[in-house]
């Protein structure tokens, strides 16, 4: 019987390149619970393949969140997790990026720990990283930028981090989460510290398929995505490194040059 069988869920995070976690997924587990948009309607082919070789039996239930459009709440999908595992004993939630990078993964853990659910977590590659080098953008370059930060664009009361104000006075590399939907809010803090002709970058869905990308500075990156109908999810990047992007190659020898 189920409830006599070792329950544990499994918080996979399904970055891109993470072969580890496609090989666990597929061998190890026999039932799926709380698996994201990104692994179903969202989904890159190799990734659906993968899936399509789980156990033909095994159960899906799509939890994914996109801007504006949460199919369930936090709370809903932590007991979600718990449910799945009493009935089916095991369950997988299926994250894209990495799950503790903004990605409620911690509290995921607790909860189905404080319910006696033993927990596996296969970490994922984050897209404030991925996603800024699928356009050849590196986080930090050698003489270019020594650090970066990632914010939430968006904190859990709706408005952008005060984090922002403190990294628009720094020389790293920002890397804005969740921002889109305020980033003329956002640049307008760059912009306030002198900061107007900086080098962005926004990219839609990075990775996959249909990623879309913009580049521009904090002047013009407002109306350049607007302009090119640039929407959520998106990664924005800002600082010096952003000359590095496959779009500005010939500006970047051009400084070289020069």
């Amino acid at each position: 019987a189920v409830g006599q069988r070792q329950k544990f869920a499994a918080l996979f995070a399904f970055g891109p390149q993470n072969r580890v976690g496609r090989r666990s997924l597929v061998r190890r587990f026999a039932f799926f619970g709380g698996i994201s948009q990104r692994a179903s309607r969202f989904s890159p082919p190799k990734l659906r393949i993968h899936l399509s070789a789980a156990v033909f039996d095994s159960v899906f239930e799509s939890v994914g969140k996109r801007a504006g459009q949460h199919s369930h709440s936090q709370d809903e999908i932590n007991e979600l997790i718990v449910e799945f595992a009493y009935l089916y004993g095991h369950v997988v939630r299926l994250k894209g990026g990495d799950p503790f990078v903004f990605g409620r993964g911690s509290e995921e853990i607790a909860f189905a720990e404080l319910h006696g659910i033993q927990v596996y977590f296969v970490p994922g590659i984050s897209s404030s990283l991925s996603v800024p080098a699928s356009i050849q953008i590196p986080i930090t370059a050698r003489g270019v930028s020594e650090s970066f930060w990632v914010v939430t664009g968006t904190t859990k009361n709706g408005e952008i981090s005060s984090d922002l104000v403190l990294a628009a006075q720094s020389s790293a590399t920002i890397v804005i989460l969740m921002g889109l939907h305020k980033i003329q809010e956002i640049m307008e803090q760059f912009e306030a510290f002198g900061k107007g002709e900086l080098p962005v970058a926004v990219i839609q869905n990075g990775t996959l398929p249909n990623q879309r990308s913009v580049v521009g500075t904090v002047n013009n990156i407002v109306a350049l995505a607007k302009h090119e109908s640039i929407g959520a999810p998106a990664v924005i990047v800002v600082g010096e490194v952003v000359r590095y992007a496959k779009q500005l190659n010939s500006v970047l020898l051009e400084t070289i040059e020069h």
